[in-house]
């Protein structure tokens, strides 16, 4: 048996410069960290000669062509070790979050990082399951090549490398990784997560955003900005000038704001009564629409903020970084 488990992510800065219209024109920058909310995934030998997928549905297959969870069916096809769709041995997968559908946090990279993992694990493949560079790429492979979703990469990297880093987005594709060198306690003590209670498919509001990318769309330069807004985070945050960075997300949130389908009126409502408590700043993380609100507050005023944001039907999700990334146990 083996257990996989991936982070999700939260992102400080640079979202939406991580995709492929715009770093191959223009090259991206963004900040993002892995958190202590996981994908599991459990790979065990099945009893009976079926392929058995169990998640919030459940699937139970003889041929890999009749799975219904287009991730699932993907990487057991390309990662499964098997020469055809029908020739495979009885395999059970299960699969749980410690998150909601749709909340903007980079599950289906977690997802698609944690059951490749476990599936190069489980069949003993010659790719490194370890190498967390290669199983970020093989689930960017997955999910933009094969299923020709318009997303980036940032999940699929944060989720597999963890950390608090920066991804610089060269316009050959490769991405470059560098740990920022932060007061990770402090700064997570500055932070609080919401869920807006709102679901979303980040495909729906990017695709036309990339339309307008790859015909050099206003768009552009609307990311230009946001990638600007990075870069100077990073030197906020490696010189602990918490505040000052607090201060420049509302910054952030007016460049977002202008993007279409970002924010709504019950998102703006939370977002001013966030900072009428004491948020310096705040984001939407993922492309926006719904999922979770980030703030940037300091210690004193946390409690006022989440009382008037649980008040108006919003949830406070508490967390830590994760410095793990994507890991695996067996059990024989």
């Amino acid at each position: 048996m083996i257990i996989a488990r991936s982070p999700v992510r939260i992102t400080l800065a640079g979202g939406g410069t991580d995709i492929k219209s715009y770093y191959s024109q223009r090259e991206g920058f963004l900040i993002a960290c892995g958190i202590n909310k996981y994908t599991t995934v459990i790979l065990n030998r099945g009893y009976y000669d079926y392929i058995h997928l169990k998640y919030s549905q459940e699937e139970k297959v003889n041929d890999m062509k009749d799975i219904k969870h287009n991730l699932f069916r993907e990487c057991l096809y390309h990662y499964g070790k098997w020469e055809t769709w029908h020739k495979h041995e009885p395999i059970e997968i299960a699969s749980m979050a410690d998150y909601p559908v749709g909340c903007g946090l980079g599950t289906s990279g977690s997802f698609t990082v944690a059951l490749i993992k476990g599936l190069l694990e489980y069949h003993g493949q010659d790719v490194n399951p370890k190498d967390r560079r290669t199983i970020a790429e093989h689930a960017c492979h997955i999910e933009i090549d094969v299923l020709k979703e318009p997303i980036g990469k940032q999940d699929q990297y944060a989720s597999a490398f963890g950390g608090i880093n920066s991804y610089t987005f060269h316009k050959d594709g490769y991405v470059e990784v560098t740990p920022i060198r932060v007061d990770h306690v402090e700064l997570n003590k500055r932070l609080l997560l919401f869920d807006t209670k709102i679901s979303r498919k980040a495909s729906d509001i990017l695709t036309n955003q990339v339309k307008e990318m790859e015909s050099g769309g206003a768009v552009l330069d609307k990311l230009d900005k946001v990638k600007a807004l990075a870069l100077v985070t990073k030197g906020l945050l490696e010189h602990d000038k918490f505040d000052q960075w607090g201060d420049l997300l509302n910054n952030y949130w007016n460049v977002r704001h202008t993007f279409s389908k970002y924010s709504n009126p019950k998102i703006d409502e939370a977002y001013e009564l966030a900072r009428k408590n004491g948020a310096l700043g705040g984001k939407l993380q993922g492309a926006g629409g719904g999922g979770f609100l980030m703030f940037y507050a300091r210690e004193k005023n946390h409690e006022a903020i989440i009382k008037a944001l649980e008040r108006l039907g919003l949830k406070h999700m508490p967390f830590e970084f994760d410095f793990k990334g994507v890991h695996s146990y067996t059990i024989q």
